[in-house]
């Protein structure tokens, strides 16, 4: 006869039954393994979660099978991380090459919560020299006991956007909560 522990098989319900009456007998886990043609771990395992749980029946998930295994999360999250600035679309496609199976970008998105990134605006600043650094300075310190007439002719602008249409054409970046400021989430514009 060929070796069974080395078939991988599920056991049915009547002879998981069994299994745990023999045991429940007082007969050692070996035995019982040996008799069935079945490794001991496969036992041992069944045995205990008969003491925890006083059942034998295989428990059934519940709802749609995940699209990506483990490993898959790993190689979305690495993706992101690597390049912050690619679309969830981006990272589906070059996960969806990798792997062989579709993925959407919905999936995508799920993963790199789950992981802690969020699709945010970057931190937009101007590039300052040391000689912008110095007449700004300067200029703060001319004004601090500025009058609230002459505050009236000075400008302000506003730089909020308003888009009516669904898309804003804004550049995300993936990022974890709380890192704003780091330079890696920054951009530095110049006009």
């Amino acid at each position: 006869m060929a070796n069974n522990q080395s078939v991988r098989r599920h056991l049915d319900a009547f002879t998981r039954g069994r299994i745990i009456g023999k045991l429940e007998e007082g007969r050692s886990v070996t035995s019982v393994a040996a008799e069935f043609g079945i490794a001991h771990s496969i036992v041992s395992r069944l045995w205990r979660q008969f003491q925890t749980t006083e059942t034998a029946i295989q428990g059934f998930s519940s709802g749609r099978p995940r699209g990506t295994t483990p490993a898959d999360d790993r190689y979305i999250d690495l993706q992101a991380r690597r390049n912050r600035w690619q679309t969830a679309g981006e990272i589906a496609r070059h996960t969806t090459q990798a792997t062989g199976r579709p993925i959407s970008r919905f999936t995508v998105t799920r993963r790199l919560h789950g992981g802690g990134l969020f699709a945010r605006r970057p931190v937009r600043c101007v590039p300052l020299t040391p000689a912008h650094r110095r007449r700004r300075s300067l200029w703060c310190r001319e004004h601090r006991n500025g009058r609230d007439n002459e505050w009236g002719r000075v400008l302000f602008t506003d730089e909020s956007r308003f888009s009516l249409s669904s898309d804003s054409h804004r550049i995300l970046i993936w990022r974890e909560r709380g890192s704003r400021n780091h330079p890696s989430n920054i951009i530095e514009r110049d006009r």
